[in-house]
């Protein structure tokens, strides 16, 4: 039984790049800039935009922002159900997030969370489950 030893490629030997692709970070941060303006705008109300307001907007679209690519880093590494539970509950924080910035009670925010994020959980689980 004759077995062949792998010839080493001549030339230089190029370093793993850490570049991540575009779409790694240009999602999250569209969720972000969108999440912060729509905060920003529903706790406005039409009047003036001062800067508590204005960080509210900057530091709640940050956080999702970060939140989505932390979750996007890691999501290879998860189960399918655990992945799309994560996406479920980052949509519906969000979604009763937004909402109870309205002025709407906290019950309502949650109920409405709980029912965005169960949808979203929903949503990614059988995405997840028909492309694997």
């Amino acid at each position: 039984m004759a077995a062949h030893a792998s010839v080493q490629a001549r030339g230089r030997r190029r370093a793993p790049s850490r570049h991540h692709p575009v779409r790694s970070w240009a999602v999250p941060v569209t969720l972000g800039v969108i999440l912060g303006c729509y905060a920003t705008a529903i706790v406005r109300g039409g009047g003036v935009l001062t800067g508590t307001r204005l960080a509210l907007g900057l530091v709640s679209g940050a956080v999702l922002a970060v939140l989505c690519f932390g979750l996007g880093r890691i999501q290879n590494r998860l189960p399918r159900e655990l992945r799309a539970a994560a996406y479920g509950v980052l949509a519906g924080g969000s979604v009763g997030f937004l909402y109870s910035l309205s002025g709407a009670s906290i019950l309502a925010a949650s109920i409405i969370g709980l029912i965005i994020g169960l949808s979203g959980l929903l949503a990614a689980f059988y995405y997840f489950y028909t492309r694997e």
